[in-house]
């Protein structure tokens, strides 16, 4: 759904993740105050917003959704988090004996920053200043060029060096990712030469920025649209 229908509103679950407006095309409700609230506890929670996305929430609350097939998709993704849980914080820390409390907050401790690193790496490649986003009327008679112009247009990449490319799993060059979901990652480099210089040839926006401005620009777009 995100990589056919990526930034359009309605079609795109990720824009939001269910619990957040990250547009303006989003009808605003009082719950979004909490916006930023939402937004923090989703990031040092990323990878369990990230096992509970296909619940989806929105068609929970609308009554859209049978709550048997909620049911069993909470308790297929109950066994996964229990199976983490115990691993990463009771037979780890069980196994280094008396280190147990250190070996529990290194586990605790790298949870948490690999998750507020993902959720930084993936929203700055989605929500900065020039990531444009859609209306489902724009897809209509979409062709498969424009498709490729979309992938552009409503993706943003990341500047930085080979070491920060591999620790943000190549998803610092999110257009590439986009355009050529099934490449290897590690190939993106090699060809986001030739993308930007595409982009160049035909005065197409290619949007990219080091990771502290593009991240201000989302918290600044967060904040935004929790008002009306």
């Amino acid at each position: 759904m995100h990589h056919t229908y990526t930034n359009v509103v309605g079609k795109d679950r990720d824009v939001g993740y269910g619990i957040l407006r990250m547009s303006e095309e989003q009808r605003w409700h009082p719950y979004y105050l909490g916006n930023p609230l939402w937004n923090a506890l989703l990031a040092v929670f990323f990878q369990w917003g990230v096992a509970l996305h296909d619940i989806e929430i929105e068609k929970i609350v609308a009554g859209e959704k049978d709550r048997r097939t909620v049911w069993s998709q909470l308790k297929r993704i109950g066994r996964k988090m229990r199976s983490q849980f115990t691993k990463d914080y009771l037979v780890f820390p069980a196994l280094a004996g008396p280190f147990f409390a250190p070996v529990l907050l290194g586990n605790a401790t790298a949870n948490l920053v690999r998750n507020l690193w993902s959720h930084a790496i993936i929203f700055c490649g989605h929500f900065p200043d020039g990531a444009v986003q859609f209306t489902e009327e724009q897809l209509e008679g979409e062709t498969r060029g424009q498709w490729y112009l979309r992938q552009m247009l409503g993706a943003a990449n990341l500047d930085g060096g080979p070491l920060f490319h591999l620790l943000s799993g190549n998803l610092s060059f999110q257009i590439e990712h986009h355009l050529f979901p099934d490449l290897p990652s590690n190939r993106y480099a090699e060809i986001a030469t030739e993308v930007r210089a595409l982009c160049d040839e035909y005065g197409l926006e290619y949007t990219t920025g080091p990771l502290r401005k593009q991240y201000l620009q989302v918290l600044r777009r967060i904040n935004r649209l929790a008002l009306p």
